[in-house]
């Protein structure tokens, strides 16, 4: 079968990665959660198991399936193989799908000293809004659990390297929808030594 990958984050967003064939499908079982690992100073987004549970994001082809680039792109996570009735799609050939989460017992909930990056949820956001709509967007925030995670805004200075920039009406919606949850926001000019 040919193997392709589930992106739930970064990857939803095509700009940040040239695999080929990508389609949007839907995961069931799981949801995000917003985690830091061992790996990295920031935190970014994960799944967990959550029974009757669904996500949308993309699937890609991972041709020759070599892995190697990928898996180091996602160097924090493991790679788990995904049951074929646990994932919905178009494709019209039978695929092995495969997503990434964080290693088990390296991961901890997000802290002051461990944000999630405003550039790394933009780029997201990005992707959700471009495949799915605003009404995907809105899914992709409710079905991410871990809001109570600071935000730091790094928009005016970038941290995140694979960054692809939202529109002012998209940053707006993005804003309004962490105003929604009471998401705590910090500033660059805070005094946290976030990258340690």
């Amino acid at each position: 079968m040919l193997p392709y990958f589930f992106g739930y984050g970064s990857l939803v967003n095509t700009g940040t990665h040239d695999y080929p064939d990508a389609r949007r499908a839907h995961v069931t079982g799981w949801r995000r959660l917003w985690r830091h690992t061992n790996r990295r100073a920031v935190a970014y987004l994960t799944v967990h198991r959550v029974e009757g549970a669904e996500i949308d994001g993309l699937i890609a082809h991972v041709p020759n399936s070599d892995w190697a680039q990928l898996d180091v792109r996602e160097a924090a996570y493991d790679r788990v193989g995904l049951a074929h009735d646990a994932v919905r799609h178009d494709h019209p050939d039978p695929i092995d799908v495969q997503l990434y989460r964080t290693k088990d017992g390296q991961d901890a909930a997000p802290t002051t000293r461990h944000p999630i990056l405003q550039s790394y949820l933009d780029t997201v956001a990005h992707g959700y809004f471009h495949q799915f709509g605003a009404e995907g967007l809105e899914r992709f925030f409710d079905t991410t659990d871990g809001w109570a995670a600071p935000v730091l805004d790094d928009r005016s200075a970038p941290i995140y390297p694979r960054t692809t920039a939202a529109s002012k009406d998209l940053q707006r919606q993005i804003d309004q929808a962490l105003d929604k949850r009471s998401v705590p926001r910090l500033t660059l000019s805070d005094h946290v030594d976030w990258r340690e």
